[in-house]
């Protein structure tokens, strides 16, 4: 429960631009397919998120709020193909297809900013992002 408490306390300490971000995914990945639970593609992204933000509190108990919290987001790579293999199945005019599309793209980014944190961990940057959780 500690963790689960710093990682929220983390998130809220993040500069604002950061808070609004993670607000972003959020939205994207958890409330938006709370609408749509009848589709499989909707149950695996909220599946997938909350398994991350499980995996992330995880990694808060054992390394502290560090870059190493990118790893939280591993399992996105395999959602993200399975998404985009089933694109073809929903019009990009649609907004269930529209969801999707901006959720594969702000996804990525999210990717590319976690796979440059867990480098800049493995090579020895291992501080918190967010000093004085405790």
């Amino acid at each position: 429960m500690r963790a689960l408490i710093k990682f929220n306390k983390g998130i809220l300490k993040m500069p604002i631009y950061a808070q609004a971000w993670v607000m972003l995914l959020v939205v994207a990945n958890l409330v938006v397919p709370l609408f749509y639970l009848t589709r499989w593609e909707s149950r695996v992204v909220a599946g997938t998120f909350l398994m991350g933000a499980l995996l992330m509190t995880i990694i808060t108990a054992l390394s502290g709020f560090s870059r190493l919290l990118g790893l939280g987001h591993f399992l996105w790579f395999p959602m993200l193909y399975f998404l985009w293999t089933r694109l073809d199945h929903f019009p990009a005019m649609d907004f269930f297809g529209i969801w999707l599309r901006i959720l594969i793209v702000i996804n990525i980014i999210s990717l590319l900013i976690d796979v440059t944190d867990v480098i800049r961990y493995i090579m020895g940057d291992r501080e918190e992002i967010v000093k004085g959780l405790e």
